[in-house]
């Protein structure tokens, strides 16, 4: 005699001779599973499948038009904790998107000199090229004066750059 064991439940059970490879037993907990995995299957397999569902579920949101408001009212707790969720993913998703910080390490650091900024989009109306000086201020750096110059002959501990937002220009 043949046993087979679940593959939701993992539980062993005799598998019914008409059906060849049944991997699931008669329970429904697992009949229910397996018809998800297959529904699931379907609709990323299936253009034809997925659309039925859509017209399917747009048709029965026509003819039902009042009912997720209705729900809401009558499952105050539901809302609540789908808001707190709700909060939490936004959260998360604005995690993700965060700058990096390390993102100049990637770059040669920049010596002081001049340099020319040059416009990346061509749809600007001047296309000169802007002459810029840059100055490289070392990191921890305290000593100010009047003059830039003055100061600067102190030891260096760790250079830096402070980035500032140019607007298209490189």
């Amino acid at each position: 005699m043949n046993k087979n064991c679940c593959k939701h439940c993992r539980r062993i059970f005799k598998p019914n001779p008409r059906l060849k490879n049944q991997l699931y037993c008669n329970r429904k907990a697992c009949q229910r599973a397996r018809k998800t995995k297959w529904q699931k299957q379907k609709m990323i397999n299936d253009p034809d499948y997925r659309e039925n569902q859509k017209n399917s579920q747009k048709k029965w949101r026509e003819n039902n038009p009042g009912y997720w408001k209705s729900y809401r009212k009558q499952h105050r707790d539901y809302c609540d904790r789908n808001r707190l969720l709700q909060k939490e993913r936004d959260i998360k998703r604005r995690a993700r998107h965060l700058a990096k910080m390390d993102v100049l390490k990637r770059f040669k650091p920049i010596k002081s000199g001049t340099y020319y900024l040059i416009p990346v989009m061509s749809d600007l109306a001047k296309m000169d090229a802007l002459m810029q000086k840059v100055s490289v201020i070392p990191n921890g750096y305290e000593y100010f004066n009047e003059s830039c110059k003055k100061g600067l002959d102190r030891p260096l501990v760790n250079n830096s750059i402070r980035m500032e937002k140019t607007g298209g220009f490189i």
